[in-house]
């Protein structure tokens, strides 16, 4: 396994790879939802690369960027005999200069996730496309926690024809069913006690769903409204898509939530069908 901190060291380190090429991008502090993006990308092609970098063009001013947990060394213990390169670059590395052309990532980007966090997914687009760009891998592997960058990834790669295959991986949990996050280091044992209201609340409207849209997500409504600790952003039954509320008649649809546990932010999805 190689560790490139600059983009001429990761030209060269890549230069040394034949044959098909799968890309896992990460922010760090990883954990077993990264190593299970990892293992997904190692199925699927003869090299791996993974690149851990905190991109500041997603984060808010009010957000955690100067917070966000950071352990490069730990991450390369991690990652040894998984990956053949690790990009680590510098944010001068990343963005030598304030980037003046900027990726507008469309109408999705502009609820849910987006309408709490401004900005967010075209600061994730344009670090997405500029690693895309470095790496030129065959496919690139993504979670399903992270629902919506999926799919702006998606309309972000067909749109602007990279010629890159998706991979989506589902969501990795812990045996209590919440779901692997960097993020729950913040949390205290009955914080993270309390987050269980977020996938217990999912369960409930799939288990609604037979009864439609409606009875799903007035089940899953329920369990959070009663939920001690959990503070609601939203709670959603949209399209998988375009991120539209899913209207009655509809056969799928992805329940979302999100909601603070004290000062920290998480956010979970489950597909449903009716």
């Amino acid at each position: 396994m190689k560790l490139v901190r600059t983009k001429a060291e990761l030209r060269a380190a890549l230069d040394d790879l034949t044959g098909r090429r799968a890309l896992v991008m990460t922010m760090g502090a990883l954990h077993a939802g990264h190593l299970a993006l990892v293992e997904a990308a190692r199925a699927n092609a003869d090299h791996v690369v993974v690149s851990i970098y905190v991109n500041p063009l997603q984060f808010g001013p009010n957000e955690d960027f100067a917070a966000y947990p950071r352990d490069l060394e730990a991450d390369l213990a991690l990652l040894d005999g998984r990956a053949d390169v690790v990009f680590a670059p510098s944010d001068a590395e990343m963005y030598p200069d304030q980037p003046l052309v900027r990726l507008d990532p469309g109408p999705v980007a502009t609820v849910l996730e987006g309408a709490t966090r401004p900005g967010h997914f075209a600061g994730v687009l344009q670090v997405v496309n500029k690693v895309m760009n470095l790496v030129h891998p065959d496919v690139a592997v993504f979670g399903q926690k992270d629902a919506q960058q999926l799919a702006l990834v998606r309309t972000m790669v067909r749109d602007l024809d990279l010629g890159i295959e998706i991979l989506p991986v589902p969501i990795v949990r812990d045996p209590d069913g919440l779901a692997r996050s960097s993020r729950n280091s913040y949390l205290t044992a009955q914080q993270r006690a309390q987050a269980l209201a977020l996938s217990h609340a999912l369960a409930a409207g799939s288990r609604a769903a037979a009864g439609g849209p409606a009875a799903t997500l007035s089940a899953a409504e329920s369990v959070l409204a009663d939920a001690v600790g959990v503070r609601k952003d939203y709670l959603v039954l949209v399209d998988p898509l375009t991120f539209q509320p899913v209207a009655e008649g509809a056969r799928a649809g992805l329940l979302a939530v999100a909601a603070w546990v004290g000062s920290t932010r998480l956010i979970d999805n489950l597909e449903v069908t009716f």
